[in-house]
């Protein structure tokens, strides 16, 4: 693998038409915009755009297919976007020439001999097709490090497989549509498979974690062996510090317990979600009592059940879903040692927990997920700006095993902890009302469809996760035949995947994906969202223009 500096010139990329523009605009909850554009020409070019002359208000932009979505840092930034948006001329040029990253490649993919016969050219010809131009990284894709490249000629548009794979080696080079590109890691996927390398595509330990990123260039090259290169060395996967003599051990995390901060906005390019706790108020809150600042890191877990011994004197606070909180210390002697005093703590109120005691966090009695906070953070390592653990990208901390020890930071910003505060009510097993703003394909249903969606009650599923919340009720029917080509989507989403049954992106969720979005729950409830608890029930609720 070879990299060259960028150049400077026009990109590699298609030209947009004269007087291209974006042809619509569509909100996508409260806080992005959805542009729809001609082509991947103005796709491009718009992206180009958006990176050098942010809009006011601009957090983070994500090409597709054939749209651009824009994110923004409120509703109020969100709705001017759509007038500057069509106002923008894609003609003007904006960008220079990415990098030139050349990649060996061994070309003996299995579906090799079928993109032969599909193209006409036969194997030697898809070789000789792949390597003789240039690929220019457009946009990322479902994992870190996936970009879809696009090439300078139509000679190798073969269609996805018919039958996708349930493995995909890490490596693999590949074809779908009119793109190319390598799989970072192993997992399913259903393009044709036509080469192998040992590149890395994401490595944290670059400054550039992305190999190729959006808007570099890409050269294959064919060789007959391939050099392996040592594996990246794993960053920011554990919460654990060699020789800590500060914070929490681990005695039993409950169901799930997961670090979590605010998240790491601004990433989607790459491919990587923006993650961060679930419910963003109770975090704050936990760390406010504590004398954090809002985003210090704190441990989320599912379902109560999270057990930490002290190692050294701590000072905590839990929040969310309340649960009873148990204090235990051992008062016992050589010749009584299993001699233990309890006490019952109060939820939203900081504590001592000295050297030794056990806080146990138990199953609450409404809400999900409740939230710890210890003075001065979580000393996990930081990726891409957080100490998130993102469980779809696989960044951030493991998650928390029994024997684990959780340090403390030094994220304090004063030594005086707050005065114990009262929290929101949390829902139960009833029905929680979420407001939805109609979503950016609400017309791939008919009138019928949408009423069904707003009137009946969803059921919160076991199959539900960090990625998404999946429903079960009576299934929805599109009104159009076919798929979307893939596009950028945000927490709250509302998809509906072909069987019928919605899915509600949380945190962790894909940045894009290819099935309609028919609503989107409003920004300022997405909190209420992750609390949600399984098998409880959702109606949602229609708001033009909510935020």
């Amino acid at each position: 693998m070879e990299t060259t500096p960028p150049a400077a010139g026009p990109p590699a990329s298609p030209v947009p038409s004269l007087a291209s523009k974006v042809l619509s605009v569509r909100a996508v909850g409260t806080t992005a915009v959805l542009a729809e554009l001609s082509g991947l020409p103005d796709v491009l070019a718009l992206q180009a755009l958006l990176l050098a002359q942010p809009l006011p208000g601009q957090v983070d932009v994500l090409a597709a297919a054939e749209t651009v979505l824009v994110m923004a840092d409120s509703p109020r930034s969100a709705r001017s976007m759509p007038e500057l948006l069509l106002a923008m001329d894609l003609t003007v040029r904006v960008r220079a020439e990415g990098r030139l990253v050349t990649i060996d490649a061994v070309y003996d993919g299995e579906d090799l001999a079928e993109v032969g016969r599909l193209t006409g050219l036969g194997p030697d010809g898809v070789v000789a097709a792949h390597t003789g131009q240039v690929w220019t990284v457009a946009f990322g894709g479902f994992a870190p490090g996936f970009g879809y490249m696009v090439g300078e000629n139509q000679k190798l548009d073969v269609p996805r497989r018919s039958s996708p794979r349930t493995v995909v080696p890490a490596g693999s080079v590949a074809l779908a549509g009119n793109y190319s590109a390598v799989y970072p890691r192993q997992s399913p996927g259903g393009w044709q498979l036509i080469g192998r390398t040992a590149a890395h595509m994401w490595d944290l330990g670059r400054e550039q974690p992305a190999l190729a990123a959006p808007g570099d260039r890409v050269q294959f090259r064919s060789v007959r062996e391939l050099v392996e290169v040592a594996a990246p060395a794993a960053q920011g996967d554990d919460a654990r510090v060699p020789g800590v003599v500060s914070g929490l051990r681990i005695l039993s995390p409950g169901l799930q317990s997961l670090v979590q901060d605010l998240g790491r906005p601004g990433h989607t390019g790459l491919g990587v979600g923006a993650a961060g706790a679930l419910d963003r108020s109770s975090l704050r809150r936990a760390n406010r009592l504590v004398g954090n600042p809002p985003s210090a890191a704190g441990v989320e877990t599912v379902a109560g059940g999270l057990q930490v011994q002290a190692v050294g004197d701590q000072i905590l606070a839990v929040t969310g879903a309340p649960g009873q909180l148990t204090l235990t210390q051992s008062v016992g002697d050589e010749d009584n040692p299993d001699v233990y005093l309890e006490r019952n703590i109060a939820a939203a109120e900081p504590f001592a927990l000295l050297d030794g005691q056990v806080l146990t966090v138990g199953a609450p009695q409404q809400g999900f997920r409740s939230y710890l906070a210890l003075l001065g953070g979580v000393a996990a390592e930081e990726v891409l700006g957080s100490r998130s653990t993102d469980t779809l990208s696989r960044l951030g901390p493991a998650p928390l095993q029994a024997g684990d020890i959780v340090a403390t930071g030094n994220a304090a910003v004063s030594g005086t902890v707050s005065s114990p505060e009262l929290q929101p009510g949390f829902p139960g097993q009833g029905v929680t009302v979420l407001d939805v703003v109609p979503g950016p394909r609400e017309d791939w249903f008919d009138a019928a469809e949408v009423e069904s969606f707003y009137s009946q009650e969803w059921e919160v599923t076991p199959r539900s996760n960090r990625v998404g919340m999946r429903l079960a009720g009576k299934a929805l029917r599109r009104s159009r035949e076919g798929e979307l080509p893939s596009e950028g989507t945000v927490s709250g989403a509302l998809q509906v995947p072909p069987e019928g049954m919605p899915v509600l992106f949380l945190a962790d969720h894909p940045v894009s994906g290819g099935y309609p979005v028919i609503g989107v729950v409003v920004d300022h409830q997405l909190d209420l969202a992750g609390q949600v608890p399984i098998g409880a029930r959702i109606r949602f609720r229609r708001v033009e223009g909510a935020g």
